[in-house]
């Protein structure tokens, strides 16, 4: 009997080429989620692999931030161009690994190409400030230059959108990259690669590395890596800040979040139980600004939750590659096993299950990771359906007696990623935007992702530094300042008794 075929190996991309798997003998499995399959093993990066990245993106640095605004704008153009060309391959790159539906991985990466369009306006981003005569003939004007080598860390559920959030502007910016993209959803990093070199960028000035903690830790501590950027869970996200900040390094690291959105009485329901169905379930519940508590306030429970599950009944699941699905297969078996722990955890702590998702069989697809849409109803903030970050397709609803009381319960929460309020009030919007304590704030918009000339981030234990990603945060952090103070008396001309004259 002929065995299988072997999986494919992804392995690396350092200084311009495609690189052998390297020399740590270690691998891991990437799976076809809908069917349950391993369809690759990627490479896991050691110490070495790492410093050989490194160093190439530090020979690279000097030649790519002293090269001109314009080319480097050039450069940018060109990698659009290409994105856009090659969208279709990178949304099936990344359904074909993460399980989300292939219209849904079009949308991320139309989100990754916003913040690209964004960082080819680089010659306006990256202006100083002059201030003329600040004493007799002393000017003071600020710079901006590049940071140096910025390494980005990134997480599976946007393999595409969340890389280009730093790699787009810091290279714009004049700095050197190295990617590492989460090794369950590789491939994407790689295409992205490729685009760049056929945009022109030079060898050395985006690398990848793929693996696991090994390679983390080889960035948060190599002597050569000046910033790095990350997202990911929130405990990940405290070590990665905690560990490059110790190393010298500026960090930015993002951290999960439960987002809340609080449906007032006066809500049009049908407009808020598509909004949260949308934001809820979209991607299997996997984003890290997917809805997954909603509050009804008053009486809007009953009408609210009867629209909710009306449309919970329609959504179809099944593989990602069918356009004809609604949401596809969580990542992973164990991502699978953690929600359907959860869920259980929410029915022995006394929630109502109203809609239960842990049945769902896919015809012909019965080893894929799948949950079907889950729904519980009078959740209350001490259970861990509430407290923990579910990553799945799980909604939550938990009951307020007044907007205040809904304030309260996301005040209390230790996330502050984003939220919204469904309201027809004027009054209630305003009083929401300016009193709840997260960073990132729709009012009658589901998922508030601001576009890609504003920044992205969070509050309180959904952000571990001081700058956001992407937009003018995001240049500000892939740069730093310099003052510069200066005078250019007239020279001495001596004593002239003659008469002056214009020569």
């Amino acid at each position: 009997m002929q065995a299988p075929p072997r999986p494919k190996t992804i392995g690396h991309f350092i200084n311009g080429a495609h690189d052998a798997p390297g020399d740590s003998g270690r691998f891991g499995d990437v799976y076809d989620p809908a069917r349950g399959e391993v369809q690759a093993r990627v490479a896991f990066a050691d110490d070495a692999t790492v410093d050989r990245a490194v160093r190439a993106a530090r020979t690279a640095l000097p030649g790519w931030s002293r090269t001109p605004l314009g080319k480097r704008s050039d450069v940018m153009f060109a990698m659009r161009e290409l994105v856009k060309k090659h969208s279709l391959d990178l949304a099936k790159l990344v359904s074909s690994e993460h399980g989300k539906i292939v219209n849904d991985a079009e949308g991320e990466v139309a989100r990754a190409l916003e913040v690209i369009d964004f960082a080819c306006a680089l010659p306006h981003a990256l202006k100083g400030q002059f201030s003329e005569g600040v004493s007799r003939n002393v000017d003071t004007y600020s710079i901006r230059q590049p940071v140096g080598v910025c390494a980005g860390i990134t997480p599976f559920n946007f393999p595409m959108m969340v890389p280009a959030w730093m790699f787009a502007v810091a290279v714009a910016a004049g700095n050197t990259f190295i990617l590492k993209p989460s090794e369950r959803d590789p491939s994407a990093s790689l295409l992205i690669a490729d685009l760049f070199k056929q945009a022109g960028l030079p060898d050395g000035v985006f690398n990848v590395v793929h693996g696991d903690k090994v390679a983390v830790n080889a960035l948060l501590t190599h002597p050569g890596i000046d910033a790095v950027s990350f997202v990911g869970s929130t405990p990940i996200a405290r070590y990665i800040y905690e560990t490059a900040a110790a190393n010298g390094k500026r960090v930015q690291a993002l951290g999960g979040a439960k987002n809340h959105m609080v449906v007032m009485p006066d809500a049009d329901m049908g407009l808020a139980a598509d909004a949260v169905v949308s934001a809820a379930y979209g991607s299997a519940g996997q984003r890290c600004m997917a809805i997954s508590a909603s509050v009804t306030v008053g009486d809007a429970a009953e009408p609210f939750l009867a629209a909710v599950k009306e449309r919970i009944a329609k959504i179809k699941v099944g593989a990602g590659h069918d356009r004809s699905n609604d949401m596809g297969p969580v990542v992973t078996a164990q991502a699978r096993a953690r929600i359907l722990d959860l869920i259980e955890q929410g029915v022995r702590a006394g929630a109502t299950l109203a809609v239960d998702g842990r049945g769902l069989q896919v015809s012909g697809l019965d080893d894929g990771f799948f949950v079907g849409p889950t729904l519980f109803d009078r959740v209350t903030p001490e259970m861990s359906i509430y407290t923990e970050e579910i990553f799945g397709p799980v909604l939550v609803n938990l009951r307020a007696a007044s907007l205040e009381d809904a304030l309260g319960i996301i005040a209390r929460n230790p996330y502050g990623n984003g939220t919204s309020i469904f309201t027809r009030s004027g009054a209630a919007a305003h009083k929401f935007q300016s009193d709840v304590e997260v960073g990132m704030v729709g009012i009658n918009v589901p998922i508030p992702v601001p576009v890609g000339y504003y920044s992205f981030g969070g509050w309180k234990n959904s952000l571990f530094g001081d700058l956001h990603v992407y937009g003018e945060e995001g240049f500000r952090f892939y740069t730093r300042g310099k003052v510069v103070t200066s005078r250019w008396d007239e020279p001495a001309a001596g004593l002239n008794l003659g008469f002056p004259t214009h020569k």
